[in-house]
């Protein structure tokens, strides 16, 4: 089966495969949910509910990866996470495992308004501090279910240097090699702890102007943490930078890395989407600038 383009990812499904495989669910309303994702479709289920269908055989790898961690997780962290509730099988036309969640309330923090950028990014900070100490013996190393987020940034050399080679002339990739080749030299070696995978603003659910909840552990593994940083420069800048840093014990290599990590990002996107979307565009060169910046600072 592929991707989601063939198969309608709706409510109609979503109300089969409830009443067909959870049936004390199958009175309540199911709705869609404003920015419900695009690797993952989500749905309300009631008031209390989510549905999380993924939307390709790449994403569905992580469905019960979710199940099986995120309550080991919880009690250890000082914010919400997702919480599953039940795990559903392939039916109705659907080829993969889905999942229940309690209903998370709040709105993501790319649309929501944030009181006080700096407490919000320290209090993030604390999080994936938390995250990290905690006891990742037996947990998920990187691989095709996270696309290999957590180690080392070999993986994505090729991909990186095709962009620099696409990219010349519009954006300094002297300073953009610096920044790969330093990310490339600075290896983990420390042992692995306990990752998020795709630290991003449509990932934190904001309540009130503050920090509420980190939702979609999709990409969440074991290993080295440096992916986790992106954030830094995609949604941070001064001083609330600064903050999130300082709540970080992490060095300079793991630095170095995460800006390799947000370095290629941000490349692929501008190299590929150029007169496709501008604002995708803008938004990548504006990551560029201030990781190129960064490491004139700290590299």
């Amino acid at each position: 089966m592929g991707p989601s383009e063939s198969i309608a990812i709706d409510t109609s499904l979503v109300r089969r495969l409830i009443a067909a495989q959870f049936p004390q669910w199958a009175d309540l309303p199911v709705r869609p949910v404003r920015h419900g994702g695009w690797d993952n479709r989500t749905f309300h289920l009631g008031d209390d509910l989510s549905v999380r269908l993924p939307s390709a055989a790449s994403y569905a790898l992580q469905v019960e990866k979710e199940q099986r961690w995120l309550p080991r997780l919880a009690p250890h962290l000082p914010l919400p996470i997702p919480a599953p509730v039940a795990m559903g099988r392939p039916g109705e036309g659907y080829p993969w495992p889905w999942s229940v969640y309690r209903w998370r309330h709040g709105e993501i923090a790319t649309h929501a308004p944030i009181g006080d950028l700096p407490v919000f990014a320290a209090k993030l900070g604390k999080f994936l501090a938390d995250l990290q100490r905690i006891d990742a013996d037996g947990g998920p190393s990187p691989g095709q279910h996270n696309f290999f987020r957590g180690g080392p940034l070999t993986v994505y050399n090729h991909e990186a240097r095709w962009a620099l080679e696409a990219l010349a002339g519009q954006i300094d990739t002297d300073a953009a090699h610096s920044v790969w080749e330093a990310a490339l030299a600075a290896q983990w070696t420390a042992k692995p702890v306990w990752f998020h995978g795709d630290v991003s603003s449509s990932n934190l659910l904001v309540e009130s102007g503050c920090l509420a909840a980190v939702i979609d552990f999709g990409t969440s593994g074991v290993g080295d943490p440096a992916c986790d940083l992106s954030i830094a420069w995609t949604m941070f800048s001064g001083e609330s930078r600064e903050a999130f840093r300082a709540t970080l014990p992490l060095d300079r290599g793991t630095w170095a890395r995460g800006r390799g990590w947000t370095l290629w990002k941000a490349m692929i996107v501008a190299a590929e989407m150029p007169g496709t979307d501008r604002l995708e565009v803008e938004k990548s060169r504006r990551v560029l600038a201030e990781v190129l910046a960064d490491h004139g600072r700290y590299g």
